[in-house]
C-alpha cells in the first residue's frame, strides 16, 4: 500500500455523511477488539453531529475514510466532550488521530472560548494527546454531571461498575481542559503528508 499520499483533517460537511455507516461499524470492531468498552453510536447520530458542524474528519484526496472525532456540549456550553475518536486500522500510527485531536480542540475553543474541554478514555494513546493539549487527569467529580452523559456508557461493557459507584469511578481516565485564553486564527484545515 502507498501511503505517501495528503490526509485531510477538517471540520466535517453533510457531504462526509456518506462515511457515517463505516465509522460506527469500526467504532465497535475496535472496542471489540481491544476488549473495553465504548459508547455505542448510529450512523444517524453521526449524521446529525456532522451537520451541527461537531464533526472533525480525516479523508485521502480519493475520498477513503481515515478518521473520525466529534464533540458534544453539556451544561448550557460551560463543557464541551470531545469522544468517538476512530482511525481507520490501515491509516494508524500516522499521526492521523493526534491531528484530528488538535482540530477539534481548536474548533471548540472557536465555537466555546470558555467552556471546560473533556474527555474519558481508556487508551494511553489518547491520554498522551490529551496531555499534549493541556488537558489534565480529573476525577469523574469534576467533569459535567450530567445523566443523559453517563446514558451514552449503557453500552459499554464497564457500565454495571460504573453505575454502581454513583458514576465516580471506572476504567476510564476522565481529562479536563480550563480554558485561560480565547484561540484567535485558527486553522480551518490541515493537511497531513504520509510516507
Amino acid at each position: 500500500m502507498n501511503r505517501a499520499i495528503s490526509i485531510t483533517v477538517k471540520v466535517a460537511t453533510t457531504h462526509d455523511s456518506m462515511y457515517a455507516k463505516e465509522i460506527v461499524t469500526e467504532m465497535e470492531a475496535s472496542a471489540k477488539l481491544r476488549g473495553t468498552g465504548i459508547s455505542k453510536r448510529s450512523p444517524a447520530s453521526v449524521i446529525q453531529k456532522m451537520e451541527q458542524g461537531r464533526v472533525v474528519i480525516a479523508i485521502t484526496p480519493t475520498g477513503e475514510w481515515v478518521g473520525y472525532i466529534h464533540l458534544d456540549i453539556w451544561a448550557n456550553g460551560t463543557f464541551v466532550s470531545h469522544g468517538g475518536l476512530i482511525v481507520s486500522p490501515r491509516w494508524r500510527r500516522l499521526g492521523v488521530a493526534t491531528a484530528m485531536k488538535e482540530q477539534l480542540f481548536k474548533h471548540t475553543r472557536i465555537l466555546f472560548p470558555e467552556a471546560k474541554i473533556f474527555g474519558i478514555t481508556t487508551t494511553l494513546a489518547t491520554m498522551k494527546i490529551n496531555t499534549r493539549l493541556g488537558m489534565q487527569p480529573v476525577t469523574f467529580a469534576e467533569i459535567v454531571n450530567e445523566t443523559a452523559f453517563w446514558d451514552k456508557c449503557k453500552s459499554c461493557i464497564n457500565y454495571d461498575r460504573l453505575k454502581a459507584t454513583g458514576f465516580k469511578n471506572c476504567f476510564c481516565t476522565a481529562m479536563l481542559f480550563e480554558p485561560e485564553e480565547i484561540l484567535t486564527n485558527p486553522q480551518t484545515e490541515k493537511h497531513l503528508g504520509t510516507s
